[in-house]
């Protein structure tokens, strides 16, 4: 990956719904890193200093506000974007708290879903 190329991490079960997300991200010319569960980053010993991270609510595992969660008492201040069928207001409270920017309604919209990403990659990153 160039050092100036955007970098997405994707956390999503269904690998179907990966395959996919790695083949949409890729054509608006951003890398892609994706994993089948929490756990599988969590493992990773290094995370990225930039990158933005999509991350899917319902795993068998961890949830992924969960996954957020243990990510930030790690001291990783990725910005995270929530996924999910089925939202709810309590699901978006607990989302916020968390540290997620914002949660995305599957069947996800392209477009919102790349302006969502461009925008949280442009942020500064502490």
């Amino acid at each position: 990956m160039p050092p100036h190329q955007d970098l997405v991490i994707v956390v999503d079960d269904d690998a179907a719904v990966r395959q996919a997300l790695r083949f949409a991200l890729e054509q608006e010319g951003l890398a892609v890193r994706d994993y089948a569960d929490g756990g599988e980053l969590l493992a990773e010993a290094e995370l990225p200093l930039r990158a933005c991270l999509l991350i899917d609510q319902f795993m068998p595992a961890m949830t992924g506000v969960d996954l957020v969660r243990r990510l930030r008492r790690r001291h990783v201040r990725l910005p995270a974007i929530l996924m999910t069928g089925r939202s709810s207001r309590e699901l978006r409270e607990r989302a916020t708290r968390a540290g997620f920017a914002c949660v995305l309604e599957k069947p996800l919209d392209d477009g919102a879903l790349m302006d969502t990403i461009r925008l949280e990659l442009a942020r500064e990153v502490h």
